[in-house]
């Protein structure tokens, strides 16, 4: 594993905070959010039981081979969630640098920002956004952020890190019903919630500088999380090295390209579509039909690899993404880092909303996707399609 392994050492220990984390403990300007509370444990079989052989022909049925859900080295909840995240104004934010990323995630204007510096100690946020309840998630051993919100029928979900990987990513778990969840999919796959889809929210990996411009008043997870981490500090530096090996991971790796390509994949109408970081880098804007509908990745420089160098906010520049639907007769072209649709020239931003010219406030229709490694997307989906 190289470099890989030593990054895993530091999540099982935690230094104390530095003097700048101690100052700023006595700069009261959290912001009060939503909360909701989660509903109450059902009398289930846990997944983990089923996984570890305790239980014999559960019904459901899993949805994987079992052996595929492999232990991680860490037992459940050694990476705690943050399931009341506190958040403050972007305008008292100290401890991010400019091209340091972030997800971002707004639903009905309620705009927030969540640092991979963070992140990468939790893997789940359970938190309350324009209203509904969603899990933040984001997988380091494949650098996949989704959000998926958490309510399954009459159950609000609370999850939690189960210490399991599948396909070397992250294994959710719900402490309701115990079911295990594929943070690639948002599908129950062990449990009595197995089958079930989560439903997922757009969100894309960003430069603070330019999360911030976008949303001076937007809220930001601060680092007062109760817990004593090294964040700004990356467990795995090197991690993203094209020749590294990716970790827990025994599958056969699809031939197309090294285990940790960096691709930008979505899925619409069932048709799992890739492009490589580096056909982005050259080009910058790339269009494809899929189906009946014409679609656009969008890449911008400017954002630095969470999973680099041993600081988060040093890593390599590897840009930032968005995939949307567009209208057959649009058509776009980039001009010295801006998206412009070429008819009205109007100017598009990172997050695929016009900020200047006669579409000013409109926005594209932006689809889940995913900024990851090949072997883990090929993993999931052997049928994708490679615009190369």
């Amino acid at each position: 594993m190289g470099s890989a392994l030593v990054g895993v050492v530091p999540l099982v220990g935690c230094l104390p905070a530095d003097d700048a984390d101690r100052v700023y403990r006595l700069i009261p300007d959290q912001v009060d959010v939503d909360r909701v509370a989660p509903s109450p444990a059902i009398d289930t079989i846990p997944g983990l039981d089923i996984v570890d052989g305790l239980i014999t022909d559960p019904d459901p049925p899993p949805a994987v081979d079992l052996t595929a859900i492999r232990p991680s080295g860490l037992p459940p909840d050694a990476l705690p969630s943050l399931d009341e995240p506190p958040f403050v104004r972007a305008r008292s934010v100290w401890f991010l640098q400019e091209r340091e990323p972030v997800i971002a995630l707004e639903i009905d204007g309620d705009a927030r920002a969540y640092p991979l510096q963070i992140l990468m100690w939790h893997e789940i946020v359970n938190d309350v956004v324009g209203g509904v309840p969603v899990a933040v998630t984001y997988c380091p051993l494949c650098n996949s952020a989704v959000v998926y919100e958490r309510t399954v029928d009459d159950l609000i979900l609370e999850f939690g890190v189960s210490g399991r990987l599948l396909n070397s990513s992250l294994v959710m778990y719900d402490r309701q019903t115990g079911t295990l969840w594929s943070h690639y999919t948002g599908g129950g796959v062990v449990g009595e919630l197995t089958g079930t889809e989560l439903a997922t929210h757009p969100v894309s990996i960003v430069a603070w500088a330019d999360w911030k411009a976008a949303h001076p008043n937007g809220l930001v997870l601060d680092r007062e999380t109760g817990f004593i981490k090294e964040y700004g500090l990356n467990p795995y530096p090197g991690y993203d090295d094209v020749d590294e090996r990716p970790f827990l991971f025994e599958g056969e790796v699809d031939g197309r390209y090294t285990a940790m390509t960096r691709v930008v994949t979505f899925t619409l109408d069932d048709t799992a579509v890739a492009v490589t970081l580096d056909r982005l880098r050259t080009d910058e804007l790339v269009r494809t039909t899929v189906g009946d509908r014409d679609v656009i990745v969008r890449w911008t420089p400017g954002v630095s690899s969470a999973l680099d160098s041993f600081d988060v906010a040093a890593g390599a520049d590897v840009g930032t993404t968005f995939v949307a639907v567009v209208d057959p007769d649009d058509t776009f072209t980039t001009d010295d880092d801006r998206l412009v649709d070429t008819a009205t020239g109007s100017t598009w931003d990172v997050f695929g909303e016009a900020i200047d010219g006669p579409r000013r406030g409109e926005r594209l229709e932006r689809i889940q996707h995913f900024d990851t490694f090949w072997f883990a997307w090929a993993a999931f989906r052997p049928d994708t399609i490679v615009i190369d």
